[in-house]
């Protein structure tokens, strides 16, 4: 029964968003070529420009993060993730409400849950859509093999992570319940 129920929230929330994106304006499509993941934009969760090429030289762990999920706790080992390898890696939180409005706060509500819950000190963007017609360009590059060159990812659920290389190439997708200190991220952590 309980099984059922959920099934029935999930479709009536698919729903719901499919409905939703039908009266939205659609994000700009970034170019069809492979491109390298520094030349992409985005903004900070306060609104000033966020220039990934500054990571140049350190892998980055994309993650569409959200502060009602099940996943959240997930921010925690973000963070020790970050602190182990902060030489080597940088992790970027993206907000995204996408996932039955499970991040619904404004930029300041996200900032003050982030550090008060979970001490998150990495980057974290804007609030953008990782999937759908109003899709960031940076989750255009993450999720499609025509622009980043290697592969297509398919944005799920809050918390699914993507590695990029140091030299902005897509390294990796890994879905929301694989663990940030996970073996499979950590190893490929060179």
């Amino acid at each position: 029964m309980k099984t059922i129920i959920i099934s029935l929230i999930i479709i009536a929330a698919a729903g719901l968003y499919g409905f939703r994106s039908r009266w939205q304006k659609p994000t700009t499509m970034i170019s069809k070529e492979i491109m390298n993941f520094y030349e992409l934009k985005i903004n900070s969760l306060e609104g000033q420009a966020l220039d990934l090429s500054q990571y140049k030289g350190r892998y980055i762990l994309c993650v569409n993060v959200a502060s009602k999920c099940g996943y959240t706790p997930q921010y925690a080992d973000l963070q020790k993730l970050q602190d182990q390898y902060k030489d080597k890696l940088v992790v970027i939180g993206f907000p995204c409400n996408q996932f039955m409005g499970q991040e619904p706060g404004s930029a300041e509500e996200i900032a003050t849950f982030c550090s008060k819950n979970y001490g998150v000190t990495f980057p974290i963007s804007e609030k953008i859509d990782v999937k759908g017609k109003n899709q960031h360009p940076v989750y255009q590059w993450l999720t499609n093999k025509t622009i980043n060159g290697v592969s297509d990812a398919d944005i799920s659920w809050n918390f699914n992570k993507i590695l990029i290389s140091p030299e902005g190439n897509w390294i990796q997708h890994f879905g929301s319940s694989t663990k940030p200190l996970d073996n499979a991220i950590t190893s490929l952590l060179k």
